[in-house]
């Protein structure tokens, strides 16, 4: 919802503030003679209340048909832009993440200035950090951090992008909170490797996950099981003297440590 609000709250911006019409759309503007087959003799203003009441009504495939007829019809019209908005938006609620996606890539093509996207960016980290979620993760029953976090690692990317190209923006403050969350995701990806690895006594493999952990994502809640494990996995191939200095670190960086893993099956 809180998205949605935002969304909303676009509008009456980018209804004061229609840029001129990018050269990327130009060539894709309707003769007069065929606007009216599209639209259906009527204004992007009435096609855009249409649509909204279709979206409030359930009907997404039917409001998403008539946003794109407003940016077919009438491509330069303020409501073409924000139906472009609306459509991503009502994509991401259905879970058509890859199309969201798309949506939003030509959007920042076709408006790489426009104030609107620093949100389309934002939303771009959002839909594809939702892409690995599950509704299990809110209850701890499932953890995305054991599927493919591919579309986590798209995520982080989106996110650095926005935070490079519009540093000042509100959503660049969001964007740098949703990062930590995402190396943490990250990182305990990795320590399920790790883990599994030594499970199944390939304890190099593992001590090399461990450490990539501690270089790579240092100050992480996985950083003590990767100490702990690492100790252990020295351990078991004999090296006592680099078990014992992962220890000591351990200690003395993680006095408190109490290991939440398991090496059962």
């Amino acid at each position: 919802m809180i998205k949605k609000a935002l969304l909303i709250l676009l509008f009456p911006f980018i209804s004061a503030c229609v840029p001129e019409i990018p050269d990327s759309i130009k060539n894709i503007l309707v003769p007069e003679n065929e606007r009216e087959l599209i639209s259906g003799g009527l204004s992007p203003k009435a096609l855009f209340a249409i649509a909204k009441e279709q979206e409030g009504n359930g009907e997404t495939d039917a409001a998403i048909s008539s946003y794109k007829k407003i940016q077919a019809a009438y491509p330069s019209s303020k409501y073409a832009i924000q139906s472009k908005l609306e459509v991503i938006y009502a994509l991401y609620k259905r879970e058509r993440f890859d199309e969201a996606i798309d949506a939003l890539n030509d959007y920042i093509k076709i408006y790489p200035q426009h104030f609107s996207t620093p949100y389309a960016y934002y939303m771009r980290g959002l839909i594809s950090g939702a892409k690995s979620e599950s509704i299990l993760d809110e209850f701890e029953i499932t953890d995305n951090a054991q599927r493919d976090v591919k579309s986590v690692k798209d995520a982080f990317k989106y996110y650095l992008a926005l935070i490079e190209k519009f540093p000042e923006s509100e959503y660049a403050n969001e964007a740098k909170t949703k990062l930590i969350i995402l190396r943490n995701i990250l990182a305990r990806h990795e320590l399920y490797i790790a883990i599994y690895y030594a499970k199944t006594n390939a304890f190099i493999a593992s001590i090399s996950r461990c450490n990539y952990i501690i270089e790579t994502f240092p100050n992480t809640p996985s950083v003590p099981a990767a100490l702990h494990l690492l100790a252990s996995n020295y351990k078991k191939i004999g090296a006592d003297d680099l078990a014992k200095d992962a220890n000591r670190v351990l200690s003395a960086s993680y006095p408190k440590y109490t290991p939440h893993y398991s090496l059962e099956d």
